[in-house]
């Protein structure tokens, strides 16, 4: 597989969180409530794994070494509660861009981990990140006085939880493939969350009234594609460079509550975007330009 393929991963699984939080609204549209549009998705999402290993592996996973795609899988399923609680408190706007500290928390545990400072690249791309978030996610009229601390806590108890759930995902499990990986992550998650949601779903009757349909796409785009991208794309690019392409997850999530639901995207909003595309790239193109400048030098002389 080609080397620029990997960070590719990395943005089509954040893209397909993107998408999430727009689904879930038209499901609450539709009279379901946000748990229950959540615990959907990872009950079809699991479902969806189990048949994807029944036909890719046909056997008994081995749990032999899986502690990193279990605490993976835990991650999953606490970032989706513990965002969800931060809503409750407050504009969905903010706990978006609350959620997103995960880009700088990542960083710093990567950096911690391989016992390095942050490069250079690294902290531009972060800045440009943070600032793109802000006018992205439409804060500058937003008041937070009002705002209690129960609603910060749970916003950055989500971007820890995200930046764990990506840290997770860089260590890899010898003899374990994807698709096993992606089966027990799921099945892990799944456990987590019916403590934590609403898994009287499954007899109550809301699935049949149509709750099944949108947990097959929340399961789809919310499960099986981006753990399975980022059990591929994690391991090779590393969590923190993970964190930084992740940010591809609100330029997603607001050009698809712009065409779904028919929300405005302010001039504002648009630039914050841009913003963030090209924190995203940084990076990328710092090193292009550097190789480049190495190979001129390496012409002249």
């Amino acid at each position: 597989m080609k080397p620029w393929m990997y960070p590719l991963f990395i943005v089509i699984g954040a893209s397909c969180y993107g998408i999430l939080s727009t689904i879930i609204k038209l499901a609450i549209h539709d009279g379901f409530t946000a748990s229950e549009a959540v615990t959907s998705q990872y009950y079809t999402g699991f479902i969806l794994a189990f048949i994807i290993f029944l036909f890719a592996r046909r056997g008994v996973p081995k749990l032999q070494g899986s502690g990193p795609v279990l605490i993976a899988g835990l991650f999953t399923a606490i970032t989706g509660t513990v965002y969800g609680k931060s809503v409750e408190y407050m504009p969905a706007s903010l706990a978006v861009v609350l959620l997103f500290q995960f880009t700088w928390i990542g960083m710093l545990f990567d950096c911690v981990a391989a016992k390095r400072l942050p490069k250079r690249a690294e902290v531009i791309s972060l800045l440009f990140l943070f600032g793109g978030t802000i006018l992205a996610a439409g804060l500058i009229d937003v008041d937070v006085s009002g705002i209690p601390w129960q609603g910060w806590a749970w916003g950055l108890a989500a971007a820890v939880s995200f930046a764990a759930f990506v840290m997770a995902n860089q260590t890899p499990v010898p003899g374990m493939d994807v698709v096993t990986r992606l089966f027990l992550m799921s099945l892990f998650a799944t456990i987590a969350i019916t403590f934590f949601q609403s898994p009287e779903i499954i007899w109550n009757g809301k699935l049949a009234e149509g709750l099944w349909l949108y947990g097959a796409i929340l399961g789809v785009f919310g499960i099986v594609l981006p753990i399975f991208l980022f059990s591929i794309g994690v391991p090779k690019v590393g969590a923190g460079m993970s964190s930084i392409l992740s940010a591809m997850e609100l330029p997603v999530a607001i050009m698809a509550s712009m065409l779904l639901l028919g929300e405005r995207l302010t001039l504002l909003q648009f630039l914050g975007i841009f913003l963030v595309l090209f924190g995203m790239t940084f990076p990328a193109m710092l090193q292009r330009l550097s190789l480049h400048k190495r190979q001129r030098i390496k012409q002249l002389e």
